[in-house]
């Protein structure tokens, strides 16, 4: 560990954010996951409604950095795609 105190701080710090930026990662990965099992289910209704669920927690997780605006888009467009494609 570093000696200077505002190296020390820059340690914890980056470690609350490396423990934040996981866990909303985490959220988001759940969330689509929710959704991929209910386009494999066929459920169209359930997929619709968990995908309400997971364009939110990607866009959360844009807006606080954790992905590229273009990146969460991408993840929104590949998505809704799949879930449209149900018949």
């Amino acid at each position: 560990m570093a000696n200077i105190k505002s190296a020390k701080k820059r340690v914890l710090v980056a470690q609350t954010k490396t423990a934040r930026n996981k866990a909303i990662r985490s959220r988001v990965k759940t969330m689509t996951k929710k959704v991929e099992a209910a386009i494999a289910a066929g459920d169209k209704a359930a997929a619709q409604a968990s995908l309400l669920t997971a364009i939110s927690e990607i866009d959360r997780a844009a807006s606080k950095g954790v992905f590229h605006k273009n990146n969460a888009s991408r993840k929104v467009a590949r998505l809704t795609k799949a879930v449209n494609g149900i018949a």
